[in-house]
């Protein structure tokens, strides 16, 4: 219980010279809002070729196929890490790309929240961690992942290889349309992880190292699914 709060407040008015406190939030009109300017115009196409370019920067391979290709796409990819375990999300997206009998042929786990923390040790002893990007950001090469029980954060940064499936509906031109569009969606989750490419750091020196603490290397895959 709040006790003396309009005496406190109107006290506060008094103070700034105003006649009572104000009760309500304010509303603030900005006179520019440039981040909603930039990219606002693009088609997808043009943010998938954006995207692609900010891959190069981000030391990020990126392949572009349709959700037919989709398996012989991964199939190449995982060769090229070396094959190994892979672990990926329990996640209903992987029915809708066509990928269930793919994941069954492979030496593959999927993420089982019944499992607990035997998830992560699985997680930590893969080679490659394929999870589906949420929302896709052009400008910066960054995926959006939300964590669940069924989608754990581990599966993104424990594997020594990430591979990232982004359905080209997905990508949006920068965090302004992210943070809208989960505003919107107004369903919280445990945790929504942002990643841009591989792990690095310029900490030592001013020196990039690319592959220190997560993925060394990392694939994005981007699907036509529309």
């Amino acid at each position: 219980m709040i006790q003396n709060r309009e005496a406190f407040l109107q006290t506060i008015a008094t103070r700034l010279g105003r006649t009572k406190p104000s009760m309500g939030k304010p509303k603030i009109k900005w006179k520019h809002s440039p981040q909603h300017e930039i990219l606002k115009d693009a088609t997808q196409d043009t943010l998938v070729d954006v995207l692609v370019e900010q891959c190069a920067n981000i030391h990020t391979t990126v392949k572009q196929c349709t959700i037919e290709t989709l398996p012989e796409v991964l199939k190449e990819t995982f060769e090229a890490y070396k094959g190994g375990h892979v672990v990926y999300s329990e996640d209903a997206r992987f029915v809708d790309l066509q990928l269930t009998y793919f994941l069954s042929r492979i030496n593959s786990t999927k993420w089982d929240p019944k499992n607990g923390y035997e998830n992560i040790q699985i997680a930590e002893c893969a080679n490659i961690g394929l999870v589906i990007s949420d929302l896709t950001l052009a400008e910066s090469g960054t995926i959006m992942l939300e964590s669940s029980a069924a989608r754990g954060r581990t599966l993104s940064f424990l594997p020594e290889n990430s591979v990232a499936i982004i359905p080209k509906s997905s990508i949006v031109p920068r965090m302004t349309q992210a943070a809208q569009l989960l505003r919107k969606k107004g369903a919280p989750v445990s945790c929504i992880n942002f990643i841009t490419g591989p792990s690095n750091s310029a900490d030592i020196e001013m020196n990039l190292v690319v592959g220190v603490h997560g993925p060394m290397r990392m694939t994005y895959i981007i699907v036509e699914d529309y």
